[in-house]
């Protein structure tokens, strides 16, 4: 009985941790007594809570506030510097490493374009392992200076959280070995790229990857800082190469780890239409994806040039819309007409089946393209759904920039911080890797 009652009590303290730092994290700096109010937890509650995260470094005072006749009070804010984390971006054209502090601070980066076959695993283990390292030493995350020596590594005094990185694909995280990564668009059959990174970079053994579906990376973070603010019911559309979808209802982020909504590119919307890369016919991606999109141009008559996928949307776009007042190229347009079409038929459909408030498109295309193809969407995307749901909706571009999966993929590791209270899993007796508490961490940035 006493066993029981004594993990009862550390599993209180450990939720009362959470609520203290999640709230600071994304409403702060707040008082003490603000706190109190704001969760729901008593005076001598908050008290003792800060005391802790104060102890551990991981807040600091912020400044005080006048009170109503009353001594002023002292506000409190998550620390910066209380801890690093690294978000990896495997898209489909390049590998782009960052380095970040505990508020998202963007401290050093870097970026290594991928080859047409530049898919190999090997390769991609080799240009992250590199990434990590470069950023690292960028970032002065240094073994012994934050990252701690082997076996160590504590989050406490600025060491690393975690890795987060995300994948083109479906992502299996209950693999006795770690991570699996299904990416059959990119010919990855069970890759298990958790291992493969841990053998090759060299950070602390003990340390925390968390690798998921690039696309439920990219919805996490602008549900938590951009469009998706305030917002309950989502869909935030990844438009690259390919195409995906992260799904977010009633606050919560659904799909990636086990595929689901991620995939949206693979829904048939032409039967025994055009071959997607997948292998199937008439999947969405084959209509809409970058890679489609040029094929299409190509197909039509048009002249992409070879230097890659980015600079032939580039001049797909100035030929569509010519900025010097050139005449434009009627097969560019139409070209981008259907693309339109079929985007807006693809977003109809999660309209009819979710009815989100709002649906958000980024990825590197997506924001390219998105203000000239975004009316054309909307109003086929209206015209393809039911009108009730349809009358709900809001059609945006995301408000992250291309940077948005890298950062993302940094939400990754930091859901699972702020859930534990600011405790590394080592801390609480986990295993490195063990999945990640996700789900209720999305709902306080709301």
């Amino acid at each position: 009985m006493a066993e029981r009652n004594s993990r009862t009590v550390r599993d209180l303290r450990l939720g009362n941790r959470a609520s203290v730092l999640r709230r600071l994290y994304f409403h702060g700096p707040m008082s003490r007594q603000a706190l109190g109010g704001a969760t729901g937890l008593s005076s001598g509650s908050v008290s003792n809570v800060v005391a802790e995260l104060t102890a551990d470094h991981l807040l600091e005072e912020a400044g005080v506030v006048e009170s109503d006749g009353g001594r002023p009070r002292t506000l409190l804010r998550v620390a910066p510097g209380s801890g690093h984390l690294i978000g990896v971006d495997v898209g489909e054209t390049r590998v782009r490493v960052e380095a970040f502090d505990l508020a998202l601070t963007e401290l050093a980066r870097t970026e290594r374009p991928l080859t047409p076959t530049g898919h190999d695993v090997e390769a991609i283990v080799a240009h992250i392992r590199d990434g990590i390292a470069e950023v690292t030493a960028a970032a002065g995350l240094t073994a012994g200076e934050g990252l701690g020596g082997p076996g160590g590594g504590s989050a406490v005094g600025g060491g690393l959280i975690g890795v987060g990185v995300g994948v083109p694909g479906i992502v299996e995280t209950t693999a006795p070995g770690g991570a699996l990564v299904h990416g059959q668009t990119i010919g990855w059959d069970a890759v298990p790229l958790e291992s493969l990174l841990r053998e090759a970079v060299r950070l602390p053994p003990d340390t925390t990857y968390f690798i998921d579906n690039g696309a439920r990376a990219l919805g996490q973070a602008e549900m938590w800082f951009g469009g998706g603010r305030g917002v309950r019911d989502a869909v935030i559309v990844l438009f690259g190469s390919g195409v995906g979808a992260c799904i977010v209802t009633d606050g919560v982020i659904h799909g990636g780890a086990h595929g689901g909504p991620g995939e949206w590119g693979h829904l048939t919307v032409h039967v025994r239409g055009r071959r997607c890369r997948c292998g199937a016919l008439g999947c969405l991606e084959a209509y809409a994806g970058a890679e489609a999109l040029l094929e299409r141009w190509r197909e039509a008559g048009g002249e992409p040039p070879g230097t890659g996928e980015e600079s032939g949307v580039a001049a797909l776009l100035a030929a569509a819309h010519p900025v010097d007042g050139g005449a434009v190229d009627p097969v560019a347009r139409a070209v981008l007409d259907e693309t339109a079409e079929y985007l807006g038929a693809g977003i109809s459909g999660l309209v009819n089946l979710f009815g989100p408030e709002r649906v958000l498109v980024g990825g590197w295309a997506g924001l390219a393209l998105g203000p000239h193809l975004l009316p054309a969407v909307r109003a086929h995307a209206a015209a393809y759904s039911l009108r009730h749901p349809a009358a709900r909706v809001v059609v945006e571009l995301g408000e992250l920039g291309p940077d948005a999966v890298t950062v993302g993929a940094a939400t990754l590791p930091l859901a699972d911080f702020l859930a534990r209270g600011g405790r590394r899993r080592q801390e609480t007796g986990e295993a490195p890797g063990a999945g990640p508490l996700l789900g209720s961490a999305p709902r306080a940035a709301l």
